[in-house]
């Protein structure tokens, strides 16, 4: 669960939604200056661009499905009694681990799905591990902060599990290959800039959700209130890289500069509950906090809003 408190209010942003929002900004991916995903140059080009566009837009959208039953029945926060913040569920490595297990089971039929949420599971942990871990795929999750704040621990756990992702990712790989209208997708000069865009419209998401650096509380300060850079953007290929400063203007616009997307302005609906502060559910038991139970009817009866903002370019 993404937690901001912003203007006396605690907004609340389930992590399939937020994966929803980076599928929104990947489906609206590329312009005259950016190609779209499964456009990017490469030797041997691809034989289906829409096809592979298809596949990267869905393996965007449901990066995070394997947080789906956690969201359904979450774990509480000792604080308020609401769903855990990001970081407080993430000191839980294994947990962790198994939910990235459980969401690369959901497409057995989609290889390169599971693959880019594979590779985007192994970027994180790598980065955690300090081992194998590629500049330029670094989240913008840890741009402000360092990624053993989210992943605590030691390494040895996210080094064994990046291990089983290693196998799983080449059994995809070798599945991908076995199939003329697929191989080409496996080229590096094709496979890394989906890889990248995963990320960065990770990274897009979690910022306009708050979520990008938690706080001490499990809540952040403020939706999209700093201006962040994205770096290592592909463009028109993998060797022709950029960084996008994307600035709040205020009113809930935002702009990216140089400005990525096939619609400007692009308007985004971002769905969240919100708790007027101080946080009162109506459900609570005699201890500090209410039980699990009741927070269903608590959680359920509430109408989630649709929070809008716009994404504009330059100009």
């Amino acid at each position: 669960m993404l937690k901001t408190i912003q203007d006396d209010r605690l907004w609340l942003v389930s992590q399939p939604d937020h994966s929803r929002i980076a599928g929104y900004f990947a489906a609206h991916w590329g312009n005259s200056a950016f190609a779209s995903p499964g456009s990017f140059a490469a030797p041997t080009p691809v034989a289906d661009p829409e096809r592979l566009r298809a596949e990267t837009v869905l393996a965007i959208a449901e990066h995070d499905n394997g947080w789906w039953e956690w969201e359904a029945t979450p774990d509480l926060s000792a604080d308020d009694g609401l769903p855990a913040g990001l970081d407080e569920v993430l000191k839980d490595q294994q947990a962790g681990m198994d939910r990235w297990r459980m969401g690369l089971r959901r497409f057995p039929r989609n290889p390169m799905v599971n693959l880019l949420i594979g590779s985007h599971a192994y970027a994180l942990y790598a980065a955690r591990a300090q081992a194998h871990a590629d500049p330029a795929f670094n989240h913008p999750l840890f741009w402000k902060g360092a990624p053993e704040k989210l992943y605590p621990g030691t390494a040895e756990a996210p080094l064994a599990f990046m291990a089983d992702l290693a196998k799983l990712q080449q059994g995809w790989i070798d599945e991908l290959r076995r199939d003329p209208a697929t191989a080409a997708w496996l080229d590096p000069a094709t496979l890394s800039p989906l890889k990248r865009l995963l990320q960065i419209c990770d990274g897009i998401s979690l910022w306009l959700c708050s979520a990008l650096v938690p706080a001490a509380s499990g809540a952040s300060r403020g939706i999209g209130e700093d201006a962040i850079e994205l770096h290592d953007v592909p463009r028109r290929a993998w060797t022709d890289r950029c960084t996008i400063a994307v600035t709040p203007l205020g009113g809930r616009r935002v702009k990216f500069d140089p400005y990525p997307f096939d619609i400007d302005p692009l308007p985004v609906l971002l769905p969240a509950r919100v708790v007027e502060l101080p946080a009162d559910p109506p459900a609570r038991v005699q201890t500090a906090h209410f039980h699990a139970a009741h927070f269903q009817t608590w959680w359920h009866a509430r109408q989630p809003r649709s929070v809008e903002f716009t994404v504009v370019s330059e100009k």
